[in-house]
Parts: structure tokens; sequence; C-alpha cells
């Protein structure tokens, strides 16, 4: 049996005319009531939306707070793709926006246009980041920061593993074993494998196999 639901693909087509077997499941987190009954009732009989509590794993959720409950609002809930309606964002939210999932802003008086809303809950649920300009500075502005300050003196990079620790991963996918790749990179074997040992334990990798599908996987080398 199948359901005519929108058709979602990578060319950020709206939710609308198309077939699909599972809709999006859609979770609405907000402290206004009437923002909070204005989404469902335009996204309730929507084709390939499901309506669901955050308890049920939604693919996607639409966050709506004021000024003043915007960051407590944020601290309820961990979703990997958050499409949050607001104006104005200060520094500390932004960031703990990001940190809950943030993948498009959307101001709020686009989200009564129901397309624009639709094409927001698309991008999010295919991982396309939508965010203003002004916002997009102040996100590269905190990474360069966050390296300067945090990652940097620990010999850490963005990516999350220091320049040794890709150098080493690096080498690992290419089929070197440890003693091959202390002479490759000028090391002492012992401190090849101390290096493997703690991003093993940092990151909870079983083993170096695992570390190299991890590093693939997350396109790390």
């Amino acid at each position: 049996m199948t359901t005519n639901v929108a058709r979602l693909d990578n060319q950020r087509r709206p939710l609308t005319g198309q077939a699909r077997r599972t809709s999006i499941r859609v979770a609405i987190n907000t402290v206004d009531a009437l923002m909070a009954s204005g989404l469902h009732a335009m996204l309730r009989t929507t084709p390939g939306i499901t309506i669901v509590s955050a308890e049920q794993q939604p693919e996607v959720t639409i966050a709506v707070a004021d000024d003043s409950s915007l960051l407590d609002l944020l601290s309820t809930f961990t979703t990997s793709r958050l499409v949050l309606i607001a104006d104005e964002l200060r520094q500390a939210e932004l960031w703990t926006a990001i940190e809950h999932g943030l993948v498009v802003l959307v101001p709020r008086a686009q989200a009564a246009t129901r397309s624009r809303l639709l094409q927001a809950i698309s991008d999010a649920r295919g991982g396309r980041g939508d965010l203003p300009p002004e916002l997009l500075g102040a996100v590269l502005r905190g990474l360069k920061q966050l390296h300067e300050t945090t990652l940097g003196p620990r010999e850490l990079t963005l990516s999350g593993l220091s320049l040794r620790e890709t150098q080493i991963v690096r080498l690992l996918a290419d089929g070197l074993d440890t003693a091959e790749i202390a002479e490759q990179l000028i090391y002492s074997e012992r401190t090849v494998k101390n290096v493997l040992h703690n991003l093993l334990t940092r990151l909870d990798l079983h083993n170096r196999a695992h570390a190299v599908a991890y590093a693939l996987r997350h396109g790390l080398i």
C-alpha cells in the first residue's frame, strides 16, 4: 500500500504535488501558543508531513520562541535537524541553536508563508544549511576564535583531529603499520601508538580500522 506524499530531493523542491512512500516526521516546539496553533494548522493536512511529539524521534524539529525564552526552549531538546523561527539571535543564542542542531533559520514573517516553511523543512531534512549572511559571518568568526583560543593550544583542528592524528590515520588508511608510520613521520613507534591510543579513547573508537572508517565517513582524510 502506498501513500501519496511529497517528493524531496537535492534540487530544493517544495513539498507539493509529488509522490513518496514515507512522510517527514516533524515536531513543533514553541512557547507561543498562537504560533504553535498556526503551525499545526498549516502542516497538519500537508501531504508528506506527519506531526509528531519530541519523544517520537522527529526528523525535523521546528522551534519558535520569543527573545526572553529562546535559550530555555533550546535547552529542553536536542535534534539533528532544527528549523528555528526567529528574527534576531544574540551570539550565545546562535551557538546554542547550533549545538542543538540548527540547520535553517526562518524569519518570523516568512514562517507564515506555507511554501517557505515547507522549503525550510525540506532543506533541514536534507542537511542543506540556510542562514542569513550576517549570521553565517558570525559563525565563521566564531569558528576562527574557537580555533585560536581552544583548539589550537591543544593542537586540535576544527575537524576534531590534530595534525599529527590526521597524518597517522591517513597513513593507516594507506596500509602502513605503526613501524612504517613511525619511520615515515620520523617519530618513535611508541609515539605513534600513544597518539592512536589517545585518539581511540577520545572518540570512543574500537580499533585502528574503526579510526580509519570514522575519518573516512566524516571526510577527515
